[in-house]
């Protein structure tokens, strides 16, 4: 590790209280936690755009934000139906 960077992760870890090693662990354990968490949101994404292209039905942004709007602002509103898209 240079040494600028040594000088810096032990200026942020005194104003952190820190001692620089748990510094360093703490920002290994968030940027591997944050990895982590981005995999499983992609998961998620690929499992859902799997199902939309087997069901080849959703619901339109412009229907499911103003669903949206509606129920933030405690409106009662009927939840949009999925359909087909237009071509």
């Amino acid at each position: 590790m240079e040494d600028a960077l040594k000088a810096r992760i032990a200026v942020a870890a005194e104003r952190a209280g820190k001692s620089p090693h748990a510094f360093i662990l703490d920002a290994l354990s968030e940027t591997v936690e944050r990895i982590e968490t981005d995999d499983e949101l992609h998961r998620v994404a690929d499992e859902r755009w799997a199902a939309l292209k087997r069901a080849g039905k959703s619901v339109s942004w412009s229907d499911a934000k103003a669903y949206l709007q509606a129920r933030a602002t405690g409106e009662k509103a009927r939840r949009p139906s999925a359909r087909r898209p237009a071509r």
